[in-house]
């Protein structure tokens, strides 16, 4: 088994924890389908979000979908000037026999804009 990080990211149209909870669980069901992970092969799971989402914490949203046993932290992303807003970013370490080269990284509701060479 090898350690990999996989990237992904999402967007909701306004703060509120129901919105965000909805994303963060689409987010994580997706990259965990895409890189046919399960919870068990997660090491850790770090969640940022822009400065504009203060309603709950990512984090949350995986516990609630079953990632409780999964280390979990929550930080706020970078203001930069002109940025996307609304945006919770993740970076997921985990164990896998894929290379690097073969991780899905996921940028789901107009986030693949971020990343043009790492969105699928």
């Amino acid at each position: 088994m090898e350690i990999q990080a996989i990237r992904g990211a999402t967007q909701i149209a306004e703060d509120n924890p129901e919105m965000m909870r909805e994303a963060v669980v689409e987010l994580m069901a997706e990259i965990l389908r895409a890189n046919a992970l399960q919870s068990q092969d997660l090491i850790s799971v770090i969640f940022t979000a822009t400065q504009d989402l203060v309603s709950d914490f990512p984090a949350a949203s995986a516990r609630a979908m079953g990632l409780g046993d999964v280390p979990l932290l929550c930080a706020v992303e970078i203001a930069v000037p002109g940025g996307m807003q609304r945006v919770i970013r993740t970076l997921i370490h985990c164990r896998t026999t894929r290379s690097q080269k073969q991780m899905v990284h996921v940028y789901l509701r107009g986030t693949n804009k971020l990343r043009n060479d790492l969105a699928q």
